[in-house]
Parts: C-alpha cells; sequence; structure tokens
C-alpha cells in the first residue's frame, strides 16, 4: 500500500504543482495588465504589486488545477488498466483515491487560507501600492489620453509637458456635498505628499468657480486634495468580503451594536414624540430614515455572518472536485488528460457552481441560514461518493 500511494502522490504532485504554476503565472499576468490598463500604471507600479495579486490568481486557480491533477493521472491509470491490474490483485481502487483525498484535505485548507491573505492583505496592499503612486499614474494618464476622473476629481489637459500641465481643467466635487469647485488655469503641476496623505496641485494664471462664483487668479494657488480621493482605488473599503478571518468575531460584535443603537434611536424617537402627543411622530413612516439604515446595516450583519463559511466552502471545493474527478475519470477510461477534464469538470461548472452562487445570494439576504452555501459542496460531494461506489463494486 505505501508503495501504492508514493506512486500516486508522485504523480499528482507532478501534474499538480506544473497545472498550479502554469494557471497562476497566466492569472497573475491577466490581472497585472488589468489594474495596468485601469490605473496607467508603469514598470515599477506592476512589479510592487506582484506580491499581492499572487494569493487572489492561486486562490482561483487552486481548485481547478486540482481537478486537472485527479482527471489526468487517474484518466491515464485507467486506459493503461492499472487500476484492473490492482483490482486483480485484490487491491481495492481506494488505495489508489485515499492519497488523493489525502493531499486534497491539505490543498483546501491552504486554499481556505488563500481566500482570507487574498481577500485581506492582497487587496488592500494593491490599493496602498496605487494610492502611493498616484502622482506617477495620474502624470501617465494626463500623457496618454489628456484626462484622468475618479468619483471626487477630474482632471483634462490640453498637454503634458515634463511635469507641466498646459491648459488644465480641473472638476472637484466635495465629500460632504456642497457647491462643486471648477478651477481652469494656464498651467500646473502635481506634487504627492505620501507623509500627509495628499496630492499637491498647483495652479497658476486662470480662474476659480465655486457655484455660481467666479474668481480670477493672475498668480499662483494650491490645492491639497485627500490621495484617496483623486486614486481610483481609494478609500479602505468596509466590505464584508475584505475583512480578514481573524477579525470576524469583532466585526460582527461591532455590527450587532450599531444596529442596536439605531433600534434604540428610533424607539427614543417614538417614545418622544408619544409623551409630547405628537400622534404623527409615533407613525411608521415617522422613523422611515431610520428603518432604511437599519436594513442596510442588518443587511451588512447578515454578510459579516455569511463570509467566513463562503470562505471555507470555496476553499474545500478542492475536496469536493478530488471526489467526483477521480472515481469519474478512472470510469471514463480516456488517456487524452484533456478530455478527462472537461468531461469531469462540465458537470461541475453546471451544478456546483450555480448552486454555491445561489446559497452565497440566498445567505447574504438572510433569506436562509449561512451554510447553505456549503449546498454545492454537498451535492458534488453526494454525487462523488454514489461514482465511487460504482468505480468499487465495478
Amino acid at each position: 500500500m505505501t508503495i501504492i500511494t508514493r506512486y500516486v502522490l508522485r504523480e499528482l504532485l507532478q501534474v499538480f504543482l506544473v497545472a498550479l504554476g502554469a494557471l497562476t503565472l497566466f492569472m497573475l499576468v491577466v490581472g497585472l495588465v488589468k489594474e495596468a490598463q485601469q490605473q496607467g500604471l508603469g514598470l515599477m507600479q506592476i512589479l510592487a504589486l506582484v506580491p499581492y495579486i499572487l494569493p487572489e490568481a492561486m486562490r482561483f486557480a487552486v481548485p481547478g488545477t486540482m481537478l486537472f491533477a485527479v482527471a489526468s493521472v487517474f484518466g491515464r491509470m485507467s486506459a493503461a488498466n492499472e487500476i484492473t491490474a490492482l483490482k486483480a490483485a485484490g487491491i481495492s481502487p481506494l488505495a489508489t483515491i485515499r492519497p488523493a483525498l489525502g493531499l486534497a484535505v491539505a490543498v483546501s485548507l491552504v486554499s481556505v487560507w488563500l481566500n482570507d491573505v487574498a481577500v485581506s492583505w492582497g487587496r488592500d496592499g494593491v490599493r496602498r501600492v496605487i494610492v502611493s503612486s498616484v502622482e506617477e499614474i495620474i502624470y501617465g494618464r494626463l500623457r496618454q489620453q489628456r484626462s484622468y476622473s475618479t468619483a471626487q476629481v477630474s482632471i483634462n489637459v490640453k498637454s503634458v509637458e515634463g511635469r507641466t500641465l498646459v491648459r488644465p481643467t480641473l472638476s472637484l466635487q466635495p465629500i460632504g456635498g456642497g457647491p462643486a469647485v471648477t478651477i481652469s488655469a494656464s498651467a500646473a503641476e502635481l506634487e504627492a505628499n505620501a507623509q500627509a496623505g495628499t496630492l499637491i496641485v498647483r495652479c497658476r494664471n486662470g480662474t476659480l468657480h465655486v457655484g455660481d462664483v467666479k474668481a480670477v487668479f493672475p498668480d499662483t494657488i494650491e490645492r491639497e486634495l485627500p490621495l484617496d480621493a483623486v486614486s481610483r482605488k481609494g478609500g479602505g473599503s468596509t466590505s464584508p468580503s475584505e475583512i480578514a478571518m481573524a477579525d470576524f468575531a469583532a466585526a460582527r460584535a461591532e455590527q450587532a451594536e450599531r444596529i442596536s443603537r439605531i433600534e434604540q434611536h428610533a424607539a427614543a424617537k417614538t417614545a418622544l414624540a408619544l409623551l409630547e402627543g405628537r400622534l404623527e411622530g409615533t407613525l411608521p413612516k415617522a422613523v422611515d430614515h431610520e428603518r432604511q439604515v437599519l436594513k442596510s446595516e442588518r443587511g451588512r450583519l447578515h454578510r459579516i455572518i455569511m463570509e467566513p463559511w463562503r470562505r471555507w466552502a470555496n476553499g474545500f471545493s478542492a475536496l469536493c472536485f478530488v471526489l467526483v474527478g477521480a472515481p469519474m475519470a478512472i470510469r471514463l477510461r480516456n488517456a487524452d488528460f484533456l478530455t478527462s477534464f472537461f468531461l469531469c469538470f462540465l458537470p461541475i461548472l453546471l451544478v456546483y457552481y450555480p448552486v454555491f452562487m445561489l446559497g452565497v445570494s440566498q445567505a447574504k439576504s438572510g433569506s436562509v441560514p449561512p451554510v447553505a452555501v456549503w449546498m454545492g459542496n454537498l451535492l458534488v460531494c453526494l454525487w462523488g461518493a454514489w461514482l465511487l461506489r460504482r468505480v468499487v463494486r465495478t
């Protein structure tokens, strides 16, 4: 049995590591090209992004390459009658599948860790690299397209000469609302202050519009903008999908406390209206704003509760794929690894992912318990157990 275990593990690891390296490299390049196009990054910024995008690329590559490895190895073994020879020697096919399941468990645990690292450390790292390089990014985009815009800042220029923006027009939207600010100048320069977290815009000889008010300035004026406001990756995300696994308990308690405060505020508002004899203040529409806020905050709480379940279920998809891919590849008896892989992957694509996404969607809304995100994994495991039983009996 030890010889069979070593043989299967060696074959699986060879295929898995080669396929994982190739697919990860491909997805890494795709991710870097996407960020470079969206942000206008230079070579140094692209290289700085590599360690942060790598976990994101690997977490998507691991389940597929695990399925590819078992489909290739067991398809070849079955086509070469190695499984039949083992049966003739009185050895169950389970002896070859058990090492694959053990490897899949280890890979699944690593995949769970990658899911956590990619969405917490990786995405935050991408944001920090882009924000810290925002000056070069803006200059690069203005040289190429003569314009750069975010939700709060828009810059259009006639041309760029060295570090000077020729005939720039800046439109600024204040964060807290208020009238928009438009600056038209004959020339301007940008300078990032990383320590202060601001981008300094120096404009010369132009006009300033604040709402309906217009002012002319012949000299130089400066405007400081937060780096987060001028970066397309600005603002640390508060989405539950970017919370680290270790922080979910604290995030859940904090969110529950926030909901409790809003409920108490709504109750106090109604009680005060009742004491003052304002009957209109006791009607449901009097606390419409609080009800809308509560709906949003409760939705966030549902997502916080669901997210750890999703990461574990997504990580252990590798084990589920192996449980299906190994017996199916044995039954197909096809030495062509691409054919075996696609025949194994097609049912997973049609069954696992739709059910998984449905479970995630319903758990986010609070319609079903968060354990529902495991429904896709459960269906695939039941299907794999049935296939395994057929392989052992035939």
